[in-house]
């Protein structure tokens, strides 16, 4: 394991996730954010089962800016309760690993 994690988070417009993840790359919080299109979410939220059409943030960082990017995204995000996730990089080309070190701020 190293020092890079993989942040999941989940949006319901197009132009909320185009926002989050400018701002997250722009901030140095983030090196990069993919965002997938066509995810359909099923949740249980307020006690009635809900079906959503959403975009998927992957969204890649070092675990030392996970609390600032978390912060960031709680702010940004239009959710009462945002989906924020992260998973440990179990391994990685050390030449990106070394471009997200490059591209993330706060060393």
């Amino acid at each position: 394991m190293n020092d890079h994690v993989l942040v999941l988070s989940t949006v319901a417009q197009p132009q909320d996730a185009e926002r989050i993840a400018r701002e997250l790359v722009e901030r140095r919080l983030a090196a990069c954010v993919n965002v997938v299109a066509g995810l359909t979410s099923f949740y249980r939220w307020k006690g009635a089962v809900q079906r959503d059409d959403e975009r998927l943030l992957l969204i890649k960082t070092r675990r030392d800016r996970y609390a600032a990017l978390e912060q960031a995204l709680v702010a940004l995000h239009p959710y009462e309760l945002p989906e924020i996730v992260a998973l440990p990089f179990e391994a990685g080309s050390a030449a990106y690993l070394a471009w997200i070190d490059e591209n993330v701020g706060g060393f």
